[in-house]
């Protein structure tokens, strides 16, 4: 009978806490001498109390950091007067949170819990913190190690703000669509994929020290009632709770669960009184959550100033009925004062016994201990905004939100979107929301128009003409509860715009939102963003033009339609996708030093302006934007700011044909001039050789000035005999602004370059004219410009919109940067048309100049050929071919160039940092471009200014070595694989 009498009391706290410290998760569980000291502790802390200050440890308190003036007072009042154990802190920020923390803890004379609901992070509840995703996005991912990875963020964050338990992770079953107050809280609606994520993350947030709460106990999913406003019913048999509700629980307390909060639900198959919620009652929380469960751990109640508790009771009654019951920890009492004196009372009568006290205290001093508070250390504020918001949090984001976008419908596979040159594509919003981020992310990708208009009618109307029509559902992302449903307008709309043309519906929403689309026949592809955060919208329209897979599972049913677990996997095409830094394993602290050396060079006037790109493993992490286009500084640069290219023409333009040309046959690096040329026959350039002309080792002249011979040398202007300020079908090639050349004029450019003189030694000299003859000769093959076989077999497939020759007949002018201020031949300022003057003459269609673009366009032709030769589901080009071409074949002799391609430093002087590998390629532009490539490293790096305005002259981009600088800190961010 003693050792029964024993066993039941203080002998058996000692098992408890021995089980708790087997099963803990906490990255050092206690060793043995550990457990002697923590118990040293509990029971010297335990034994020094009064039984006011015992009973006070019972309670948790609330307190609004943002409401600390009002607030304050009572809880210093309730931490020296009733002793209270803990606080929980809701909405405020956390600066002032860490203040009342550390005065709190510096006014208590045994150390406070601390605890918070952080669901999906601290942004739950405090301001300038980070929100993860809500767990019905997470239920979604198929990989739970990512999960973990978010456990274990929210525990990092929690334990650096001095909280020591989360109240999370929910584990409620949402098997209900109209569940008010559950919905996105919840993993899902199936007990295992609940169970799986609700462990992953429990372990996540214990594996930094945070202890976690399984809630609400017994089962809050099946609910169509705010327990907030009333007492909420479940109607399940025993049985079936014992099977699906219970589920999530049985799993994880053999893992180590610290507590689990219950529930305010009248549950009458598990407690008969239906007026007793689950948390008051005895049956369900020490019949079946500890004696039948063997649940060992802390028990919180819900917060004991809910109506579907507190309705029909006395402020400090449901106290003492909640602590009978068998919970630990009462939450948010409402009147503690009068909860205590009802417990002590109880206390005094012989209902409740000193075992019984002492079990609740010592549990809640273990966990106490088990946290650090027996060494409590004050709170640093020093960064603590920085500290609760990384960069490796926003890379977790993310990677979170990739892996959960689902894509529930693909009829035909019309995800990811191919084809690009053959589809017009239309964005039309609905919902509430801002979609700007969905639609900035899919015009990266192609041209797609938003479409708006009063009227149905008018919509349909200007959505005939195009092919894909992408609708964005976009509902508001701050509120989990916030409403998601469509109106009756929107669903109408969907309808006819998907009877009449192809559809894909991009919802960033609750998925429950679906249920009211009565029929998805007509809608080709559905994708599930679950929210409408801006990396949500950014990764669905990554995936939807296949810069990356579809990989989530959906977690809920979505009617017959759409059963759990419906997700199409797809693969990406290797189109580039966005993200952060440290996503592919660079530092995006380290890069930032680009943006202190580009404004340098903007601030002494090297540029009035640049882009800056850099891409790694297919991904691009770094685009920035600086300055502006001119030094008036009236126009910014931004992402479609479109710059004259100028010698990258050769390697984005002329190079990719003369390689495909080579493919089938048509050209190889044997092929001679007089081949491509017939009159070239009697010239001394008959046997030059494709390859050595190439690589700029065939002694051709670096340059002929056509222009020159052009000019009127008495009145220094254009001369008539060549140009007109208006065109005719004589002068009929456009030069620039009211200047037109004669049409004969490529004649006499080819006929100059044969009558040239070769250099007397055969060495390295650059020289552009091989790719004036490349120009004429593919134009000859094609039978069309370079401009049109450049669009038809490079920059549409790519879904390189920005990107051509002749930029003035597609986009405006003041979207443009200009580049000189031409005093010698064209008097005037250069802007739309190219600033080489042979290109210049050429029409503005140059093999070697002449390309116009934007730093994102460039880099997907760059990105082409680090995928060996594959974009988008097309292949360009072999790899085998690119390999030829980006070889150094002549290295022995001094020649550092591929076949067309740049390539890195033989000795000093160079253009790279000489820090590349050997394997990279790319090259340089007068104007002041720069495209390299890094097989090595898949590293893609560009850099567009206009540094010849309004003066060609201006070289101090160059002096100062502004491009490789740059490069140079790109490789330094590299931090692992």
């Amino acid at each position: 009978m003693k050792l029964k009498h024993a066993r039941g009391s203080l002998t058996f706290l000692f098992f408890i806490f021995l089980s708790l410290c087997v099963n803990s998760q906490v990255t050092n569980p206690l060793r043995a001498d550990d457990f002697v000291a923590q118990k040293k502790w509990v029971d010297s802390v335990y034994n020094s109390m009064s039984l006011e200050e015992k009973v006070g440890q019972l309670f948790m308190a609330n307190i609004w950091s943002r409401n600390a003036a009002t607030e304050a007072d009572t809880i210093r009042k309730l931490i020296k007067e009733e002793h209270i154990g803990g606080i929980i802190f809701s909405k405020g920020g956390p600066v002032k949170q860490a203040q009342l923390t550390n005065e709190f803890q510096g006014l208590s004379k045994v150390p406070l819990l601390v605890g918070m609901d952080a669901e999906w992070g601290l942004a739950m509840r405090l301001d300038s913190t980070f929100a993860f995703p809500w767990n019905m996005t997470l239920g979604a991912i198929e990989d739970e190690t990512l999960i973990q990875r978010t456990g274990a963020a929210i525990g990092r964050h929690a334990k650096r703000l001095g909280i020591q338990f989360n109240f999370g992770p929910v584990v409620d079953i949402n098997t209900n669509p109209d569940n008010p107050i559950i919905g996105n809280r919840s993993f899902g609606e199936t007990k295992e994929n609940v169970t799986r994520k609700a462990l992953a993350m429990m372990k996540g947030m214990e594996h930094s020290g945070l202890l976690s709460t399984a809630k609400h106990f017994p089962g809050h999913g099946d609910t169509d009632s705010d327990s907030h406003k009333t007492l909420p019913t479940i109607t399940f048999s025993k049985e079936r709770i014992d099977s699906v509700e219970l589920y999530p629980y049985k799993k994880l307390i053999p893992q180590g669960l610290n507590s689990v909060m219950v529930a305010h639900l009248s549950v009458p198959d598990l407690e008969p009184d239906e007026s007793v919620p689950a948390s008051l009652s005895e049956k369900i929380i020490t019949g079946i959550l500890k004696k039948k469960m063997g649940f060992n751990g802390l028990i919180f109640t819900d917060a004991l100033d809910m109506k579907g508790v507190a309705k029909g009771n006395k402020p400090g009654e449901v106290d003492l009925q909640a602590f009978l019951a068998g919970n630990d920890v009462l939450l948010m009492s409402e009147d503690i004062s009068k909860a205590s004196d009802n417990i002590m009372e109880a206390y005094n009568q012989g209902i409740i016994s000193e075992d019984r006290l002492a079990l609740s205290v010592k549990k809640i001093l273990y966990a106490k201990y088990k946290t650090g508070l027996n060494n409590f250390q004050p709170i640093n504020t020093t960064s603590l905004i920085s500290d609760l918001n990384t960069l490796q949090d926003e890379a977790l984001l993310e990677d979170l939100f990739e892996n959960a976008a689902t894509l529930l419908k693909n009829n035909k596979g019309v995800v990811p979107i191919k084809n690009l040159e053959k589809q017009k594509i239309a964005y039309v919003n609905f919902g509430n929301a801002d979609g700007s981020p969905f639609l900035k992310e899919l015009r990266k990708y192609a041209k797609v128009d938003w479409v708006k208009a009063e009227k149905l009618s008018d919509l349909q109307e200007k959505l005939d003409q195009y092919s894909y029509v992408i609708v964005g559902y976009h509902k508001p992302d701050n509120n989990p509860w916030a409403s998601y449903k469509f109106s009756d307008k929107e669903l109408s709309w969907l309808h006819e715009i998907a009877r009449r043309n192809k559809t894909l519906l991009a919802l960033f929403a609750r998925p429950y939102a679906l249920l009211d689309i009565k029929s998805f026949s007509n809608i080709e592809g559905v994708i599930v963003g679950y929210q409408n955060h801006p990396v949500a919208q950014q990764k669905v329209a990554q995936i939807l033009f296949g810069a990356l897979p579809a990989k989530g599972k959906l977690p809920v049913s979505i009617g017959r339609e759409f059963p759990e677990g419906t997700g199409y996997i797809t693969k990406d095409i290797n189109r580039l996708a966005y993200g952060s830094p440290e996503t592919v394993g660079m530092s995006s602290e380290k890069l930032k030093k680009i943006d202190s050396i580009i404004n340098y060079a903007i601030d002494e006037k090297m540029t009035p302006g640049a882009q800056i790109l850099v891409a790694r493993k297919g991904k691009v992490i770094y685009q920035k934007n600086f300055g502006y286009q001119t030094y008036d500084k009236k126009i910014p640069v931004t992402d479609t700011t479109i710059y004259d290219l100028a010698s990258l023409t050769k390697i984005l333009a002329t190079l990719p044909l003369v390689m495909q040309l080579d493919e089938e046959g048509v050209l190889s690096f044997d092929t001679k001039l007089s081949e491509m040329f017939p009159s070239f026959k009697d010239s001394n350039k008959a046997n030059i050789r494709l390859q050595d002309m190439l690589m700029h080792y065939a002694r051709l002249l670096p340059w002929i000035p056509f222009y020159i011979s052009t000019i009127d040398h008495d009145s220094n202007e254009p001369s008539d005999l060549y140009y007109r300020s208006e065109p005719s079908p004589e002068f009929n090639t456009h030069v620039a602004k009211n200047m037109y050349i004669r049409k004969d004029i490529g004649d006499t450019i080819i006929k100059t370059i044969r009558d040239s003189k070769l250099e007397p030694r055969l060495e390295y000299k650059y020289s552009d004219l091989p790719y004036y003859l490349l120009k004429y000769y593919l134009e000859a093959y094609f039978h069309t410009s370079l401009q049109i076989v450049t669009q038809q077999r490079l920059y549409q497939p790519l879904g390189a919109n920005y990107t051509g020759y002749l930029p003035l007949t597609r986009f405006d002018t003041l979207q443009i940067a200009p580049t000189e201020n031409d005093k010698l031949w064209r008097h005037q300022l250069v802007r739309g048309y190219v600033h080489d003057q042979g290109a210049a003459m050429q029409g503005g269609i140059g093999g070697h100049a002449g390309l116009f673009s934007t730093a994102n366009d460039v880099a997907k032709i760059m990105q082409m050929y680090l995928n060996g030769g594959h974009y988008g589901g097309e292949e360009f080009l072999e790899k085998e071919i690119i390999d030829s071409y980006n070889t150094c074949y002549y290295c022995k002799k001094r020649v550092r160039r591929g076949v067309g391609f740049d390539k890195p430093q033989l000795s000093e002087a160079g253009p790279t940092c000489n820090c590349v590998s050997m394997n990279s390629f790319g090259h340089s532009g007068f104007t002041g471009t720069f495209a390299w490539a890094d097989p090595d490293e898949e590293i893609v790096y560009i850099f567009l200014s206009n540094r010849v305005y309004p003066d060609s002259n201006n070289r101090k981009l160059i002096h100062a070595d502004i491009r490789s600088n740059i490069q140079k800190v790109i490789y330094e961010s590299i931090i692992s694989d």
